[in-house]
C-alpha cells in the first residue's frame, strides 16, 4: 500500500503540482483526528484539489495506482468521524480547501449551486450581504460545516427546508470509475441547462439517492434550495418537569405536524441536552466514584436555568406579529392542555441561552453555541447515537425507558434531543466520555453497541453513523440489500478507490 501510495504521489505532483499535496506530519495528524473511542486514524496523505478537473486527475490516478481516497468536505462531522477516514492509510482528499466557491445565487427561484467547501456561515453570510431575502436551514452542527457533505449524510435542520438532501437538486458526480454525470435535468446532452438547479426529475431513473451516504463516486456540486425569510419569526418553548412525559410530549407535537399548523420541526431536549452547553460535570461536586449525574444535580440545574425536564421548541412564520398571536395562543393552550408547566416566548427566550439556541436556528441562523456540549466532560471523547421513533407516545416513552436504563448501566449521563415532524421524530443521543481513560473508551464502545442492539432487534435502525460503526450497521442490513449495495460499487467504482469501508461498503 505504502509503494503504491508514494507512487500515487509523484505521479499527482506530476500532473497538479506539489501545491496539491499535502503531507507533514502535522496535517496527517490534524486528519486523522477523531473523537471515537478506538483511537486516531492513519493518514497517509492530504490531497487539495480545486476543480472538478483535478478530482478526475486524482480518481484517473487512483485507478491507477489502486490506492484508497477518501473524500470529505469541510471536515466538521463531530461526534462522527470529523474529517478522518475509517480505515488507516488512506488519502484524505479535501474538497472543502479550495473548492469553496457559491457558484450561483439565484434570488428569483430561491436557489443557491455550491461546491463542497461552501459552510453554512459563508452562505449565510452571503445571503446577509445581498439583502437578507433567503435563508438557509440551519444544523445544530458547526457554522464552518458543508452544506454539501452535511447534505450527502443526511444531516438536517429545523425549518420547513429541515430535509437537506431533499433540497438538493442537480449534482454534478465524479464516479469512481473515473467518469463525470450530471443528475436530474442536467443530464440532458447540453450546455444550457435551465432546469438544473430547479428539476430533480428528469427522463429515467432518479439517481441523486445513490450519492447518499455512499462511496460510489465524489460529488463536486449541486444546487441547494433556499427559503425566503418570513418577515416575522416567533419560537415557543413548552417546559415539562418529569422525564416519563416524553410520551405526552410526542402525542402533542402529532397533531399540529400532521395538520402543519406549526410549519417547523419541533426540537425536544432533555434537561441536560439543553443545559449542557452552559455548564461542565466536573463543577457539579460528585462524589469521587460517580460516573454519572444524580437525579438531584439534575433538579439543582433545571432550576438554576429555569428549565424542565424536557423543552419542546418549534416556531411560526408569518407577515406580522398580529398574525401570529392567534397561532402562539392557540398552541399555547394545546401544550398545557398536555401537561406543560410553563410556555416561555420568544422574547423570554431570548434571556435564556438553550432557548436562544433554538430561536437561532429557526431563523437559519448558523451558531456554534451547542457544540460546547461536548465538552460536558472532559477528555475529548464523542459519539452520537442517531435512531429515530415513530411518533407514538407509547413507543417513545417505551424507548426512553430503554435507552436511560442502557445509558445508567454502563454509567454515563443520559443526553438526547429528538427532532420531531408529523410522523417520525429522529433521536439524537450523545455519549460523552474520557478519551484518555481506556476503561471510558470500553465503556462508551459497549454502551453503543448494546444501544445499536437493542433498537435493532426493535426494528429500529441509525440514520446516520460514527465511523467505529458503519460496518455494524450495514452488518445488521438484509442480505440482499448488502448485495445490492455492493453490485452498484463494483460497477461504478470497479477498483474500489473511493472510501474503501466508508458506511460499511467495500
Amino acid at each position: 500500500m505504502v509503494k503504491a501510495a508514494d507512487a500515487f504521489l509523484t505521479a499527482m505532483e506530476r500532473e497538479l503540482g506539489a501545491e496539491t499535496i499535502e503531507h507533514s506530519v502535522e496535517a496527517v495528524e490534524r486528519y486523522g483526528d477523531t473523537t471515537m473511542p478506538s483511537g486516531n486514524r492513519r493518514v497517509h496523505a492530504v490531497l487539495l484539489p480545486r476543480s472538478t478537473a483535478d478530482v478526475v486527475t486524482i480518481v484517473r490516478l487512483a485507478n491507477e495506482h489502486h490506492v484508497g481516497l477518501y473524500p470529505v468536505s469541510a471536515g466538521h462531522n463531530l461526534g462522527l468521524g470529523t474529517r478522518s477516514p475509517v480505515r488507516d492509510d488512506q488519502i484524505v482528499v479535501d474538497l472543502g480547501r479550495r473548492m469553496n466557491r457559491i457558484l450561483e445565487l439565484n434570488e428569483e427561484l430561491g436557489y443557491a449551486v455550491v461546491e463542497p467547501g461552501v459552510t453554512f456561515q459563508a452562505l449565510h453570510d452571503e445571503l446577509v450581504r445581498r439583502g437578507d431575502k433567503l435563508m438557509i436551514s440551519a444544523t445544530s452542527g458547526p457554522p464552518l460545516g458543508s452544506v454539501l457533505g452535511n447534505a450527502l449524510d443526511k444531516g438536517g435542520g429545523y425549518s420547513p427546508y429541515f430535509d437537506h438532501f431533499g433540497t438538493l437538486c442537480g449534482f454534478e458526480v465524479v464516479q469512481g470509475n473515473g467518469s463525470t454525470i450530471r443528475t436530474g435535468d442536467g443530464s440532458l446532452h447540453n450546455d444550457k441547462l435551465p432546469n438544473w438547479p430547479v428539476s430533480k426529475y428528469t427522463f429515467g431513473p432518479i439517481l441523486d439517492g445513490l450519492f447518499a451516504q455512499s462511496n460510489f463516486g465524489i460529488v463536486v456540486r449541486a444546487a441547494v434550495w433556499l427559503m425566503p425569510r418570513p418577515p416575522v419569526i416567533r419560537t415557543f418553548h413548552a417546559i415539562f418537569e418529569h422525564d416519563d412525559d416524553i410520551g405526552s410530549i410526542i402525542d402533542a407535537i402529532r397533531p399540529l405536524k400532521l395538520t402543519n399548523f406549526v410549519p417547523t420541526l419541533f426540537r425536544v431536549t432533555n434537561d441536560l441536552y439543553a443545559i449542557g452547553p452552559e455548564e461542565r460535570a466536573e463543577n457539579l461536586g460528585r462524589q469521587p466514584d460517580a460516573r454519572d449525574i444524580s437525579p438531584e444535580q439534575r433538579r439543582i440545574l433545571r432550576e438554576k436555568r429555569g428549565l424542565g425536564a424536557w423543552q419542546a421548541s418549534a416556531a411560526f412564520y408569518a407577515g406580522s406579529e398580529a398574525d401570529i398571536a392567534p397561532m402562539l395562543a392557540r398552541v399555547s393552550s394545546h401544550f398545557r392542555n398536555k401537561g406543560a408547566v410553563r410556555i416561555i416566548d420568544h422574547a423570554q427566550a431570548q434571556l435564556i441561552h438553550p432557548l436562544l439556541i433554538a430561536s437561532d436556528s429557526f431563523s437559519g441562523r448558523p451558531t456554534a453555541a451547542e457544540l460546547t456540549l461536548l465538552s460536558w466532560r472532559p477528555g475529548g471523547g464523542a459519539i452520537w447515537f442517531l435512531p429515530g421513533t415513530p411518533m407514538s407516545g407509547r413507543t417513545a416513552a417505551e424507548l426512553d425507558v430503554l435507552a436511560r436504563g442502557l445509558f445508567a448501566q454502563h454509567e454515563f449521563d443520559y443526553i438526547i434531543m429528538h427532532v420531531a415532524g408529523a410522523r417520525f421524530a429522529r433521536s439524537l443521543y450523545l455519549i460523552l466520555f474520557d478519551r484518555r481513560s481506556a476503561e471510558e473508551c470500553h465503556r462508551a464502545d459497549a454502551c453503543y453497541r448494546a444501544l445499536t442492539s437493542a433498537y435493532a432487534t426493535r426494528g429500529i435502525g441509525v440514520g446516520r453513523a460514527a465511523i467505529d460503526y458503519h460496518g455494524l450497521h450495514m452488518d445488521l442490513q438484509m442480505p440482499a440489500f448488502q448485495q445490492t449495495v455492493l453490485a452498484i460499487k463494483s460497477a461504478l467504482d470497479p477498483n474500489g478507490v473511493i472510501a474503501p469501508g466508508k458506511y460499511g461498503i467495500g
